[in-house]
């Protein structure tokens, strides 16, 4: 038996997020059915984590057990071939037979892609949160820096089957910054783990503190262990992209590198 390690880009317009969920596409259930079909028999894909309907990924990790020799170049291209256009793998590797996506994935990165201009690009429009309306960017940045650290995201959280697993909503912000440019706004973050919807809960409410609405010690209060208030507006999921996931500790930021312009 082969443990096949795939990493997997996909755009999430037309799925109802990674999980398989019964008559609705999903990447996890497209996948599963195509690995299946040059498996000859069921087999089970993992991944690192599920994303949401409509959120996009361009390095998501995956696994599978398969029994056939197929190597690993004509693997991918058979794979590929049967794929939607919309899912593409793009690496295909040999890994340990115990290795698993999303338990020993040591953090991973999201991006959350703003455009401020009054006018979005008809083909740039499924892949951003269009927001053309005033903000204080100077602001977005400073509460960005207000998560880094290990920090209760309770109130940035949305309520998910899968809390009974493991309760604790404590997770480790590695680096959390803002990068703004004339008509965009990029909120890239990179933790241990992250919660139901908790970035586009934290872009929602780092759009409301650039609005004016919330200030400085408003964050520090959602980041107590039993938050008095909940986070912002959840931003739309068109925005939101799976960048990395990482494996090596090396890869984690030690700080954040902020700029803006």
């Amino acid at each position: 038996m082969r443990r096949i390690r795939v990493t997997v880009s996909y755009d999430g317009t037309g799925f109802h997020g990674w999980q398989v969920q019964p008559g609705l596409p999903t990447i996890q259930g497209t996948l599963e059915s195509v690995v299946s079909e040059i498996e000859g028999k069921a087999v089970p894909v993992a991944g690192s984590g599920r994303t949401d309907a409509g959120v996009h990924a361009l390095a998501q990790v995956a696994a599978f057990s398969i029994e056939n020799p197929i190597p690993l170049y004509n693997l991918k291209k058979a794979v590929n071939r049967l794929l939607p256009p919309a899912i593409r793998i793009l690496t295909a590797e040999e890994a340990a037979p115990d290795f698993h996506p999303r338990f020993d994935a040591v953090s991973k990165t999201y991006e959350y892609r703003i455009a401020r201009g009054e006018v979005c690009s008809p083909f740039e429009y499924r892949y951003v949160h269009l927001y053309p309306y005033p903000l204080d960017v100077q602001r977005i940045v400073e509460h960005a820096a207000l998560l880094e650290g290990e920090h209760d995201f309770s109130a940035f959280a949305a309520s998910d089957e899968r809390d009974a697993e493991t309760p604790s909503f404590v997770r480790t912000i590695f680096s959390s910054q803002a990068i703004a440019t004339d008509e965009r706004l990029l909120y890239r973050v990179t933790g241990s783990g992250f919660l139901k919807h908790m970035v586009r809960n934290i872009a929602g409410t780092l759009i409301e503190a650039g609005k004016g609405n919330l200030g400085k010690e408003d964050i520090l209060r959602m980041l107590e262990p039993h938050p008095d208030r909940k986070a912002g507006p959840t931003a739309p999921a068109k925005g939101l992209f799976l960048v990395a996931v990482n494996y090596d500790s090396s890869a984690i930021p030690a700080t954040s590198s902020i700029e803006v312009t």
